[in-house]
């Protein structure tokens, strides 16, 4: 593990669900470790996700700060990208937009850090009755009977985090989420962050990881710790996810760290 200080930087990808994001920045108050900053990565919300952010900005416990791009499609791999740049932390946390952190999610992500890794964590799946009355009453603190089924990923375990660390998902080398995830930023800066040719839903966190792995930053995984709960919601359209898909076996194939069209146009 990584014994030396640095600075967290947390990024909220969100589109248009208010109702979500300020679950999910009152359990970012309710952490027992601080993030020096929280970036909401926003690509493209109406004003009213705007307005929630600058209320919340005059009593939140860390800065708080909303990066926006105008609407344009579903372009996440753009506004991380804006995100990141911006953050001033040394790592990067990073969930979306439908991801309660249980109070110790930062803390753990702090404690697991390790130079020359990023660290792929995982979620619990809410029940879709249970995600409606958390958005109907602002809880925080998750019972343990309201994910959809038994799920180990509820459990905090520091032994056993230590046990599938390099073990869990190793013949699924490329298997990476962005849900609950994160980086050191200079090893994103290494790799020129995501590839913003992949539009649409679907594989810019494989490719990502893929280019951080083909330039030597191994992944390790996340289990029994930094808890997150997922809300239950649609699911997005996936009408690009054959081209993204062939964008990700192009970097597999090239064995490629840098993409072209990645973060340091900003």
């Amino acid at each position: 593990m990584n014994n030396n200080d640095f600075s967290i930087t947390l990024i909220i990808s969100t589109y248009n669900w208010t109702e979500a994001l300020k679950i999910i920045l009152l359990s970012v108050i309710n952490q027992t470790y601080l993030p020096i900053e929280v970036i909401v990565a926003d690509d493209g919300s109406r004003d009213d996700t705007r307005e929630l952010i600058e209320g919340m900005q005059k009593s939140f416990p860390c800065k708080l700060i909303h990066v926006w791009q105008e609407d344009n499609g579903f372009r996440v791999s753009e506004i991380r990208n804006k995100a990141i740049v911006k953050a001033a932390g040394d790592y990067i946390v990073q969930i979306d937009g439908d991801i309660i952190l249980e109070k110790h999610f930062i803390e753990d992500h702090y404690l697991f850090a390790q130079k020359s890794f990023f660290t792929q964590g995982s979620r619990v799946k809410l029940s879709p009755k249970s995600s409606l009355e958390i958005l109907r009453n602002g809880k925080v603190d998750i019972p343990f009977s309201w994910s959809s089924f038994f799920q180990p990923n509820r459990l905090r375990l520091r032994f056993l985090q230590n046990y599938f660390r390099f073990i869990y998902k190793v013949n699924h080398p490329y298997l990476v989420r962005g849900c609950n995830i994160a980086f050191w930023k200079e090893d994103l800066l290494r790799v020129n962050g995501y590839n913003e040719d992949i539009i649409g839903w679907g594989y810019e966190d494989n490719e990502l990881g893929a280019r951080l792995i083909f330039a030597g930053i191994k992944r390790q995984f996340l289990k029994m710790g930094a808890v997150g709960y997922h809300l239950d919601h649609p699911i997005n359209s996936r009408d690009k996810v054959n081209q993204n898909h062939k964008t990700f076996l192009e970097t597999i194939n090239s064995e490629g760290t840098y993409c072209q069209n990645g973060l340091d146009k900003y």
